[in-house]
């Protein structure tokens, strides 16, 4: 069975499937960060701009680092769809009566690592029409092989910053973007995200504060210490916010 978790306080009607950062991430680049799955040492990539927010959680922390690589490991050994499908589908938490897991967040850490495992979660959306599931991904090519057949309660964005860039452009599709400032979202054109609603009920591009550990020196770490000095603290429970979990 896979393991789902429950949202923090800003996810928190929402459940979330999650694997490993970086492992599962065929197509990250501005992003890339992964975590050893024994010592949780981080690896950026030779084109990372800013650190992914989840394998620096996956350092930190060795039973998160522990359960995403479960998920992962038993997913990745499964030969078909089908079978993808039968084990996602009969891990799925049920809904409760306050309606949490109504809302489930595919890969709070990770990203659909191959055709395959993508078709399993849109025909998962698709048995469970009551229910709403969504995914920041920058595997575009997957999303764009099935642009006909997304079923309306299978709520995809693109990451912005992977290597397929260009096809979000090409095929007009709804994307999310980090930011260094309030000032660059308002130049770009771009609604700050603060609670994850522009992502499963917003149906226009937004933008996300850059958030996370950022490596020392970098220009991440810098604007991360400006928005610091203008007051902002993060996504967390003080301001009505949680800490933002990107993919």
């Amino acid at each position: 069975m896979l393991k789902f978790s429950s949202g923090n306080a800003k996810l928190k009607n929402i459940i979330s499937l999650s694997l490993a950062s970086g492992w599962s991430c065929p197509f990250a680049n501005e992003c890339y960060s992964k975590a050893d799955p024994t010592t949780g040492k981080i690896t950026d990539g030779p084109e990372t701009r800013f650190r992914c927010f989840s394998a620096s959680q996956e350092s930190l922390y060795p039973a998160v680092r522990e359960q995403r690589n479960y998920n992962f490991n038993l997913l990745k050994n499964l030969k078909t769809t089908d079978e993808m499908i039968q084990l996602i589908q009969s891990s799925l938490p049920k809904v409760n009566k306050n309606d949490k897991g109504k809302i489930v967040r595919i890969h709070v850490a990770g990203d659909f690592f191959n055709q395959k495992y993508f078709d399993a979660w849109m025909s998962v959306a698709k048995n469970n029409p009551d229910r709403i599931f969504y995914a920041y991904t920058k595997s575009l090519q997957y999303w764009v092989n099935r642009l006909d057949s997304i079923p309306t309660n299978f709520k995809l964005n693109a990451s912005k910053g992977g290597k397929l860039d260009k096809v979000i452009e090409q095929y007009n599709l709804k994307y999310a973007e980090v930011v260094y400032s309030e000032q660059e979202a308002v130049e770009k054109g771009l609604e700050i995200d603060h609670d994850d609603s522009h992502a499963y009920d917003y149906n226009h591009s937004f933008a996300l504060l850059i958030h996370g550990t950022q490596p020392k020196g970098s220009k991440a770490a810098a604007a991360k210490s400006e928005l610091a000095k203008q007051g902002w603290t993060g996504y967390h429970k003080k301001k009505g916010r949680s800490k933002v979990i990107s993919n």
